[in-house]
């Protein structure tokens, strides 16, 4: 089956990506209805695909968590899967009420394009060999509990390898230490994201190894290849 490959999404289309995603959530909040992807929506971005729309809110210089939601399998246009993700980010995660109209003014919004997960060879300390500071995200599984951390999320704690999949296994509702064990699986996925640089504005994409040597200098390698 073919999908957008996060890669190979332009910024020009990153950045339609991400107005859709602010368009979405306001007419909802206004109306209640979804949108659907218009006219003009280029036409790579109706191939399936998976993503997560990630809402910040700003407030003196500096971003809070307000959502973040998506999907990681690609299962229906990408520019759909926006809209959906974008809606449940504002009105359904779990963690925050839902978002009001009044607060998009001061909301910055992401949008990362995923790749099909992949579940990583190898058990316990070998699995450290397999994923990238920088370049990807983490999906832990055993049994009917599951946690995923978008790449994003080590480069603002500063995480080395193991902290991040030590990280993974909590947000699943599992030890720490869960990775270890043969019956957890561990899948790495990439991400393109696409931000605002300000609520509404213009919009960049990420370059995750620039913002963790920056962030968090060279204490741990990012540079691996595989």
């Amino acid at each position: 089956m073919s999908f957008v490959d996060p890669e190979e999404v332009s910024l020009e289309e990153g950045k339609f990506l991400v107005r859709l995603a602010r368009e979405a959530i306001t007419e909802f909040l206004r109306s209640g209805k979804p949108t659907q992807p218009p006219p003009n929506t280029p036409e790579t971005l109706m191939v399936n695909g998976a993503a997560f729309v990630t809402l910040t809110n700003l407030s003196e210089g500096r971003e809070e968590l307000r959502g973040c939601i998506g999907y990681t399998k690609p299962f229906e246009p990408l520019a759909l899967n926006v809209i959906h993700a974008a809606i449940a980010a504002a009105t359904e995660d779990p963690r925050f009420p839902p978002v009001k109209e009044w607060e998009l003014d001061s909301i910055i919004i992401e949008v990362s394009v995923l790749s099909p997960p992949e579940e990583l060879p190898g058990v316990g300390e070998e699995l450290l060999n397999h994923f990238q500071i920088g370049r990807d995200g983490l999906i832990v599984s055993e049994g009917f509990l599951t946690g995923l951390l978008l790449p994003e999320v080590p480069i603002e704690y500063c995480w080395d390898k193991t902290t991040f999949i030590s990280e993974t296994c909590v947000k699943a509702g599992l030890e720490p230490t869960c990775w270890l064990r043969s019956s957890v699986k561990v899948y790495r996925f990439r991400t393109s994201g696409f931000k605002e640089k300000s609520p509404g504005g213009d919009v960049e994409r990420r370059d995750l190894r620039k913002e963790y040597r920056e962030r968090c200098g060279k204490s741990y390698s990012i540079t691996e290849e595989f």
